[in-house]
């Protein structure tokens, strides 16, 4: 008896340990991550295993001054023997405006049609099951998007369009342009499971969406997927001194003093890092102020895009005395190139502190630790102690941000110093709307600088933080760049502000409604860029605040702006993203039902996808025959490059604390050799 009851307990305690493990594996990533397969969902459970649809990118990019229309061919091959309904999960740029989709079959040309999410996801699941080919773009985040093909037939081509508008960004003499190319999995924090002996835990996803938003992804082993084919045609508006691809090797062709056509040198490439174009203004040929307008749909008024640089001079007076928190991400996914770039930008912030200066490093993973209890004065001993952890910082373990936004934002502030936080990391997570809100809940009088590392940061939670912060976004991709960009943030950060921003109307003219509606502070080198809606006439306005303590203002008369094709889509992006900001921060759901209506209202005025509307195009002809079943799968995407796939993917490096895995196998180890040492004779033999 006393043998049996041994055994029972051994295989009991396995029994525990095995579930633990797997429900700690699930919450950590999809199990698709782990199968290496690309499976979504299956006709039926005993289905065989189909290849996924093949899948490649076109990109054709248009620059006119300060605005940028991009189009998308996304081509589906289904290589299979049966019919597939394809799902491809892509990143945009977070501020891009979508308003266009067509599906493409054969010679013909469906154009898709903006409906509201559920209905538009009805109308395809309809055309889905009745054999027609049909295809739906839904927006997962500002910066993830999703593209469903239904009924491919065996060996069938199928491809869809999209097209979508944004504006340029200017800082520090450079404009750019930022094509997004690959989704990097998404660290998903939830709520607790299972308490390891630090007290940390593993949970359940917080975020519902948390399938929809991390593709299965290959091995590199297996070779990339995705090849991607891009050109570009710039028209500056003014003379350039170059032209540059930061990441990628590039033909560049001028065609007369304004217009240039770039394209990539080496063909296809694989769809593992973004595309970042720059351009620079010949000296003096620089832009102070530019203004673009568009009359709306109506004809009763107009939409206004506004650039405008303001003249920061040499003679600002010196900053007060600062607090610097720098926030370093060591999780699994920063292994590598990243955590290279991080500490080189960490060595440069602690040169940079100045005498009567305080700082603290902060590192975080599946937990967050302070290098000191509180900020310390930045002589020499705090210095080398802060030099010696930086040196030793290795990357692993999950992505829990919010315990690092915690130790960096609630610690007493003395209101002589002006506390800047700067954020490094590659912002893996998925749960940014729940880190967008502490951020503005906690944020304060502190400043949030945000910097991107590595080949494809997520460039929605980066530059939003930064916008809740009051801060800016700076993007490192690549080791060359640590000294630049950095030198150049903390330049920022040492430089004077100007404050107390506002635009008022002239003359007695109409109100308009400016977005952002708060206008943020800006640094040296950062524009002021505002988007303008009015009735009536257009108006006469004015920008005032304060420049080195000084008042400052620019003039601007509406009426002389440029045409500018698609100035009132991105009026309605920004719209609909002051709107969702509105409904997360809201916990009444009366006004958050009122918010949703807005948004669907200027989406569907617009024609965009966001969060409550999505584009839906179907044929009119089926084409799958009624006795074939249509089997789904979802499209594998490419880690991004720099990322190592074991220490991202690998037990228990991505997320799971290792102390509670060494926990389960003491153990079961335990409970093995007590039964063993239970058990009778006989049984032992």
């Amino acid at each position: 008896m006393r043998g049996v009851r041994a055994l029972l307990l051994v295989v009991l305690l396995a029994l525990i340990g095995t579930g633990y493990a797997e429900r700690i594996r699930a919450a950590i990533l999809p199990k698709s991550h782990f199968e290496g397969g690309a499976l979504l969902f299956s006709a039926s459970p005993e289905s065989e295993p189909l290849p996924a649809p093949l899948q490649s990118t076109e990109a054709v990019i248009r620059v006119t001054g300060m605005l940028a229309r991009v189009r998308v061919m996304q081509r589906f091959r289904n290589p299979a023997s049966a019919w597939v309904e394809g799902r491809y999960i892509f990143p945009l740029p977070d501020t891009a405006a979508v308003d266009r989709m067509r599906l493409q079959v054969g010679e013909r040309l469906i154009e898709g049609q903006i409906r509201e999410r559920g209905e538009a996801q009805r109308v395809y699941a309809a055309a889905a099951a009745s054999g027609r080919r049909a295809a739906l773009v839904e927006q997962e985040r500002p910066n993830i998007f999703t593209t469903s093909v239904a009924n491919i037939p065996p060996g069938g081509t199928v491809t869809v369009e999209l097209e979508y508008q944004q504006a340029v960004s200017y800082s520090d003499g450079r404009f750019s342009l930022r094509f997004p190319m690959v989704v990097g999995p998404r660290y998903i924090p939830g709520r607790p499971v299972v308490p390891d002996d630090d007290g940390a835990s593993l949970s359940t996803p917080v975020v519902p969406d948390a399938g929809r938003i991390s593709p299965p992804v290959r091995h590199p082993a297996d070779g990339p997927v995705n090849p991607v084919r891009l050109s570009a045609e710039l028209e500056s508006g003014f003379p350039l001194a170059g032209v540059e691809s930061l990441y990628h090797a590039v033909a560049v062709e001028q065609q007369d003093e304004l217009r240039y056509r770039i394209g990539l040198a080496e063909g296809p490439v694989p769809a593992d890092r973004d595309f970042v174009l720059q351009w620079r203004p010949r000296p003096g040929a620089e832009p102070r102020t530019a203004l673009f307008g568009e009359a709306d749909a109506a004809g009763t008024g107009g939409y206004g895009l506004v650039q405008i640089l303001p003249p920061f001079g040499d003679d600002s007076p010196a900053p007060p005395p600062r607090e610097m928190v720098l926030v370093i991400d060591v999780s699994g996914s920063m292994h590598g190139e990243s955590i290279a770039q991080a500490r080189a930008a960490l060595s440069l912030s602690l040169e940079r502190l100045r005498p009567g200066d305080r700082f603290n490093i902060i590192r975080f993973n599946h937990r967050a630790q302070a290098l000191f209890p509180a900020s310390r004065q930045a002589d020499d001993r705090s210095l080398s102690m802060a030099r010696r952890l930086v040196a030793g910082l290795e990357a692993e373990g999950g992505t829990e941000m919010l315990a690092a936004l915690q130790l960096a934002l609630d610690q007493p502030q003395d209101p002589e110093q002006l506390r800047q936080v700067v954020f490094i990391t590659d912002g893996a997570v998925g749960d940014e709307d729940r880190l967008f809100d502490y951020i503005r809940r906690h944020a304060g009088a502190s400043r949030l600088f945000t910097v991107g590392i590595g080949s494809a940061p997520n460039g929605h939670f980066m530059r939003k933080a930064a916008g809740f912060g009051r801060g800016t976004f700076t993007h490192i991709g690549r080791p060359g760049e640590v000294s630049e960009r950095m030198g150049e943030l903390l330049r920022k950060l040492e430089s004077p502000q100007l404050t107390h921003l506002e635009l008022t109307m002239r003359d007695g003219a109409a109100p308009v409604r400016v977005l952002p509606e708060r206008i943020p502070d800006l640094y040296r080198g950062e524009p002021l860029l505002l988007t303008l809606h009015w009735t009536g006439a257009a108006p006469a306005i004015e920008v005032r605040g304060r420049l080195a303590g000084r008042p400052w203002s620019q003039a601007l008369t509406l009426d002389q702006a440029r045409p500018g094709a698609g100035v009132g889509v991105l009026w309605a992006r920004r719209r609909i993203e002051a709107l969702m900001d509105a409904h997360r921060a809201s916990r009444d759901e009366t006004v958050r039902d009122e918010l949703r209506r807005a948004v669907v209202g200027v989406a569907l005025a617009h024609h965009l996808a966001s969060p409550f509307t999505s584009l839906v195009a179907v044929d009119v002809t089926p084409a799958r025959p009624g006795a074939e079943s249509l089997r789904q799968r979802t499209v594998e995407t490419n880690l991004p490059q720099g990322w190592d796939y074991d220490h991202v993917f690998g037990l228990p490096q991505t997320a799971t604390p290792g102390p509670l895995l060494r926990w389960l196998g003491l153990a079961l180890v335990f409970g093995t050799l007590l039964g063993w040492r239970l058990l009778p004779g006989r049984f032992r033999a």
